[in-house]
C-alpha cells in the first residue's frame, strides 16, 4: 500500500512540532523529517516523542544537504549521510532521501555511489537519491551536481522522484518514473510550471495540480502497478501567514494524493489537551533533546 506523508519542510518557518501536528490534522499517514539546524530534527529521542504525541509515524528522513544546513553534523557529506541513516534506523524510518553531491564536493562526488551502497547496507535503511536540476548563471546552464543530477544515470539501488525538480529540469515526471522502474522508492509530491530554459530560476514546489507536471497521471500509473513506496508532500507554504490557509493547502495536497492512488482521505480533529510549547521553552526543549539524543 502507498503511504502518504508530509515533509516537515512544508510548514517552514514553523518548527518541527508544528509539522507533526499539521500533518496529523491534514490527514497524512506519517511524516518525512527534514534534518535542519533545529536540534529536534537531529535527535531520535525528541522525534520519537513527537511521533508518539501526535500518533504520526516517521516514514523518511531527509539528509541535511541544503546550503542552509552546511554545518549540521560537520562539513563532511559522508558523515552527514551516515548520521541520517543512523537517525532513520533509530526512529523506524525505512528511507533516507539524499541529493547527489555538488560538483565542488570532489572526493564525495567520486565516491558517492559506493558511499550510498555501503551506508544502506550498514544501516539497513534505503538511501533514495533524488533527482535535481541544472543551475543557470549568466544565461548558461551550470552543471551543479556530480556525477549527475539525474539518479537514473547513477549506480544506486533506490531513487526519489521530485516533481518540482523535474519541472525545473524540463523533464516529464511520468517518463522519469517509468525510467526509474523498480528503483523508484520515494516521491516528493509537488508541482512546477517552467524549466530553467524557460526562464524559471527558483525551485517552485507548488501544490500539486497547480503546475504543468503530470502529477495525477504519475500517481495513477504507480497505483495501477501496485507500487508500495511513500508519497511525501513537499509543498512550499512559507509565504502563508494564516494557519487556516496553510492547513487548507496541505489538506488538499493529502486529498489529491489519496484520490489518485485510489485511497479515501479524511482530515482529523486536533488532539485534545495537546499544546505546542511556547517559543522560548521550545528552544530549551530542543537543546535538552539534542543532549539526550
Amino acid at each position: 500500500m502507498i503511504s502518504i506523508a508530509m515533509s516537515t519542510s512544508c510548514v517552514y518557518p514553523l518548527g518541527v512540532e508544528a509539522g507533526f501536528r499539521i500533518a496529523r490534522e491534514a490527514g497524512y499517514d506519517g511524516v518525512e523529517v527534514m534534518v535542519t539546524n533545529d536540534p529536534i530534527t537531529q535527535s531520535s529521542t525528541a522525534l520519537l516523542e513527537l511521533s508518539s504525541k501526535y500518533a504520526m509515524p516517521i516514514l523518511a528522513i531527509h539528509a541535511p544537504v541544503l546550503l542552509l544546513t552546511a554545518f549540521v553534523w560537520g562539513r563532511d557529506p559522508k558523515v552527514k549521510l551516515e548520521r541520517s541513516a543512523e537517525l532513520a534506523a533509530a526512529v523506524g524510518a525505512e528511507t533516507v532521501v539524499v541529493h547527489p553531491p555538488f560538483r565542488w564536493q570532489d572526493r564525495y562526488a567520486v565516491e558517492f555511489e559506493r558511499i550510498v551502497g555501503e551506508t544502506a547496507r550498514a544501516s539497513g535503511v534505503r538511501i533514495a537519491v533524488e533527482n535535481m536540476f541544472p543551475w543557470k548563471v549568466g544565461g548558461r546552464n551550470l552543471k551543479a551536481y556530480a556525477p549527475s543530477s539525474d539518479p537514473r544515470e547513477l549506480d544506486v539501488a533506490d531513487m526519489t522522484l521530485d516533481f518540482s525538480h523535474a519541472s525545473l529540469s524540463g523533464r516529464d515526471s511520468l517518463e522519469m518514473a517509468m525510467g526509474m522502474g523498480s528503483r523508484l522508492r520515494h516521491i516528493h509530491l509537488c508541482d512546477g510550471t517552467r524549466s530553467v530554459d524557460e526562464g524559471m530560476i527558483f525551485d517552485e514546489h507548488l501544490q500539486p495540480g497547480l503546475g504543468t507536471q503530470p502529477v495525477a497521471e504519475t500517481l495513477t500509473w504507480l497505483a495501477e502497478r501496485h507500487w508500495s513506496g511513500v508519497v511525501a508532500a513537499e509543498v512550499v507554504t512559507r509565504k502563508v501567514r494564516d494557519e487556516g490557509e496553510r492547513l487548507r493547502i496541505l489538506t488538499e495536497t493529502a486529498a489529491f494524493a489519496k484520490r489518485y492512488v485510489g485511497q479515501e482521505h479524511a482530515s482529523r480533529e486536533a488532539l485534545e489537551g495537546v499544546r505546542e510549547p511556547r517559543r522560548r521553552s521550545q528552544k530549551r526543549a530542543a537543546r535538552n533533546a539534542a543532549r539526550r539524543g
